[in-house]
């Protein structure tokens, strides 16, 4: 009886051990992922680029759907210092927020100043989450109105 005791629990302890190392993460939660894009809001709110870039995954994507995107972290930080280095008051002002087939939905408008020109730009924000991090961020805007409020001339400067 003491042998098939010990069998039992080598046999036990043994096929949990193959479901734990067989069976994926567990994947976030809404809350988790309304937690973290709720974090990102903070750190635009706040002009907290290092915690903006550190709330993307490593091959992270930032996709302004009317421009090409930013893949990878190195090329999201570069992208967010540029653009944070004119703005010196920025309020992404929820109005809706979501979680819709595992993607975050965000309806917002930026309120801002970028280099002396205050402006509002409705923008729609779809946030995919893994892990706790952005793996996909897009941005649906009118950009023309974006680089008007910004007061930029060019498209190449609003980089």
């Amino acid at each position: 009886m003491a042998f098939k005791c010990r069998l039992f629990a080598v046999l036990f302890a043994g096929g949990m051990f193959l479901m734990t190392a067989t069976t994926p993460a567990l994947a976030d939660t809404d809350a988790q992922k309304l937690k973290v894009a709720k974090d990102m809001i903070h750190a635009w709110n706040t002009l907290d680029w290092p915690r903006v870039v550190d709330l993307f995954s490593e091959d992270g994507v930032l996709h302004s759907v009317m421009i090409e995107p930013v893949t990878g972290k190195a090329a999201i930080r570069e992208r967010i210092m540029g653009l944070g280095a004119g703005i010196t008051r920025i309020e992404l002002k929820v109005q809706h927020i979501g979680v819709i087939d595992g993607r975050v939905f965000v309806e917002r408008v930026d309120d801002f100043d970028y280099k002396g020109h205050a402006g509002a730009v409705p923008v729609v924000g779809v946030l995919e989450i893994e892990n706790g991090h952005v793996k996909v961020w897009r941005e649906y805007y009118d950009r023309a109105q974006l680089l008007h409020a910004m007061g930029v001339d060019s498209p190449a400067a609003a980089h």
